[in-house]
């Protein structure tokens, strides 16, 4: 079929009635499917039962130096929960804090300790005139609520195919104090899928930031959520490139296991520079005695090294590979080439990002809600939920059972085809 736009006013007319015929007959099925969020399926969860039996009531709960992980104590995390999280995130374990369950809740804390105390003695942000963040955009919309729920002005900055626009983060660190960290999902970005190139992370480490506190926040939360084993990417290690640029202190790495495991049961861990460790475990001395060492040992037993977590990650890939293809085979068949979107192809990660015509998205989206599917609100990968070009959109394939997969993916490029010939025909 041939574009939309070199289609006739008669034309179009005759294809959207075609196309809501469609549409009506699979909204009368009173479908109620879910693509709201990146959740693991039932099927992921599963993988990780075999957790629940790594310890109970007669397994000898000491860690391998000897602490006893039904007491207190380890604030850090106890040794092998640092050396396996610091293996799959790719630094020292001696460079690692291993909190609780979650790497959100690790990034709101460390703002939050940034605005009542400063970083390494700096002024508290919060009694700075103003506080300044970029946010590479289309982004995660749990990291943009953090900063502007702190009140932190927020700054788009676009993605490239490399990751963040660096000629326009360069330029802005350099000539404002006020602008103090940036949002980075440097593997597979949420919503892109977009891995930062070697380039885009030296020349992140060797950022020249007007301010002294200024704070990359690298949230490499897939880092091992390849789709593809045997062609996955090699993401260059920002912690030591920093270090090698004479910027130790600049850079904060968050991961978890949230979507390895158990969601909410998994644990997280924050890696940094000495300086940064030592002031960070200084000021949760105060916030807390220890984290769940318990779960820690349970991690640390069940996958046992990270040879261990890769084939585990193996498993989560053969689940989850098939439902991202079969909606890009869907994207392909039914939109490749009628000009009314674009949509890029990920190797890993949990998103496929669509974008739609410009001024569509949100019509798309409710049009999808009112035939029974939930997506993720147009808006969201924005910071203040505003999308400037009102066209972005972000699929999340892997909660749904490949058969409301494919029902969702069908009523998801109806929407977009009827909302596109709607925006056509007003110019027509």
């Amino acid at each position: 079929m041939k574009p939309y736009s070199d289609m006739t006013k008669e034309e179009l007319l005759s294809l959207k009635e075609q196309l809501s015929a469609e549409y009506d007959a699979i909204k009368a099925q009173g479908l109620s499917l879910d693509m709201s969020r990146g959740k693991p399926s039932a099927e992921q969860l599963a993988l990780s039962m075999g957790m629940m039996d790594t310890l109970s009531s007669s397994s000898i709960l000491k860690s391998e130096d000897g602490t006893d992980c039904r007491s207190y104590g380890a604030l850090d995390g106890i040794s092998e929960a640092k050396t396996f999280m610091g293996a799959m995130m790719d630094a020292p374990a001696d460079q690692i804090i291993v909190y609780g369950t979650s790497s959100l809740n690790i990034m709101y804390d460390t703002v939050s300790r940034s605005m009542t105390h400063g970083v390494l003695g700096s002024t508290p942000w919060a009694k700075l005139d103003k506080v300044k963040w970029l946010c590479p955009v289309p982004g995660y919309d749990r990291h943009f609520s953090i900063t502007e729920f702190f009140g932190i002005e927020l700054i788009n900055v676009p993605m490239t195919p490399e990751g963040p626009d660096m000629d326009i983060v360069e330029k802005l660190v350099s000539e404002d104090d006020a602008i103090k960290g940036i949002w980075c999902v440097p593997m597979y970005s949420n919503p892109q899928g977009v891995v930062y190139s070697d380039e885009t992370v030296k020349r992140f480490a060797a950022l020249k930031p007007a301010a002294a506190d200024f704070r990359i926040y690298w949230d490499n939360a897939y880092c091992v959520h390849h789709l593809y084993f045997d062609d996955k990417p090699v993401l260059l290690d920002i912690l030591s490139e920093c270090e090698k640029a004479g910027n130790p202190d600049m850079v904060y790495k968050f991961g978890s296991t949230s979507k390895v495991t158990f969601p909410g049961a998994g644990i997280a861990a924050m890696a940094a520079s000495k300086a940064n460790i030592a002031e960070i475990k200084k000021q949760l001395s105060m916030q807390t005695i220890c984290h769940d060492k318990l779960n820690q040992l349970r991690h640390v037993r069940f996958f046992k090294d990270l040879d261990g977590l890769m084939a585990h990650m193996k498993k989560h890939a053969d689940i989850v590979r098939p439902k991202f293809e079969a909606v890009l085979d869907v994207l392909e068949k039914e939109l490749g080439g009628l000009g009314i979107g674009s949509w890029i192809a990920p190797k890993g990660g949990y998103f496929i990002s669509f974008d739609s015509m410009p001024d569509c998205a949100k019509a798309i989206v409710a049009k999808t809600k009112e035939a029974g599917v939930i997506m993720t609100g147009a808006g969201a990968t924005f910071p203040y939920k505003k999308d400037p070009k009102d066209s972005n959109i972000r699929i999340a394939p892997t909660f749904p059972s490949s058969e409301d997969l494919s029902k969702a993916a069908a009523i998801f490029v109806l929407s977009v085809k009827l909302v596109s010939i709607d925006k056509i025909l007003e110019s027509k």
